[in-house]
């Protein structure tokens, strides 16, 4: 179809599947062509179904088949799916954002090749406010996340620190630093940390707090930010996912709604 943008998943996870069955439900001008994942078997009954089955490749392999890459897997593999969509001079869509934050080179090299890097919102709000300050003066930007503390299960920080997040009975800080070091020690888990020092002033300056809270069911995530033009406070409070708790259900919703706009003829939003 003339003006069809090709799409490539890696990951068949929480995010992965879910945007694999919206595109395959029939998404304009978009394709599905190709998904990578680490249980094959698995992937296979997950687009078992489909009204049109992409072709099941190595990670590597999906730059090869599509326009538009987008990574939905742990942030372990990051590197590899994200090199070689780059390298190819592919549209490259994240969803573990904090895996960019230690690897600003992949910027530098898609400007060499061609490449774009398009960073959905996330489970997160306002980047778009974010942004348009961050064009004049920011004084400062926080992010407060708050999960239930099985949500931050796994995390390296913790483990490094010996903290038990089962044994957290009343809210309690489990880190507090800037969103680089956040995104270091909680790869899975600070993904929006990561798109907000993006959006704005860097992370090196974007200051976060993770809380582990049981008496929170939801993700929460509250921006403050002061600048030269406006001050913003903004709270939002995700679902998690059955499959992953880590993230929101409201993810793969929102790199849906970014693939869109790659397309859309009216776009919304800065």
């Amino acid at each position: 179809m003339a003006g069809e943008l090709t799409v490539a998943i890696g990951g068949l996870g929480a995010i992965g599947a879910h945007l694999a069955r919206a595109l395959d439900a029939g998404v304009e001008g978009l394709r599905l062509v190709a998904v990578a994942a680490r249980d094959q078997d698995k992937a296979r009954r997950t687009v078992a179904g489909f009204r049109s089955a992409p072709k099941l490749v190595g990670l590597a392999g999906l730059a090869e088949q599509a326009d538009i890459v987008v990574e939905a897997a742990p942030a372990a593999v990051f590197e590899q799916i994200a090199e070689a969509a780059i390298a190819r001079g592919r549209i490259f869509v994240p969803s573990s954002v904090g895996a960019l934050l230690p690897r600003m080179h992949l910027v530098a090299r898609a400007r060499e090749t061609g490449a774009r890097i398009v960073v959905p919102t996330g489970a997160l709000l306002g980047l778009d406010a974010v942004r348009a300050a961050a064009e004049g003066k920011v004084d400062s930007v926080t992010i407060e996340t708050r999960k239930p503390p099985r949500g931050l299960e796994g995390a390296p920080y913790l483990s490094e620190n010996k903290i038990d997040v089962f044994a957290i009975t009343t809210p309690t800080v489990v880190f507090k630093g800037n969103a680089f070091d956040a995104a270091k020690g909680f790869p899975a888990n600070v993904n929006v940390a990561a798109a907000l020092a993006l959006a704005g002033i860097g992370p090196e300056r974007t200051m976060v707090e993770i809380w582990g809270d049981p008496t929170v069911t939801r993700n929460t995530h509250t921006i403050r930010l002061e600048a030269e033009t406006v001050r913003l406070t903004m709270t939002i409070e995700n679902v998690p996912s059955e499959e992953n708790p880590r993230t929101g259900k409201i993810t793969p919703l929102s790199i849906l709604a970014c693939l869109r706009g790659l397309t859309s003829t009216l776009k919304v939003g800065s």
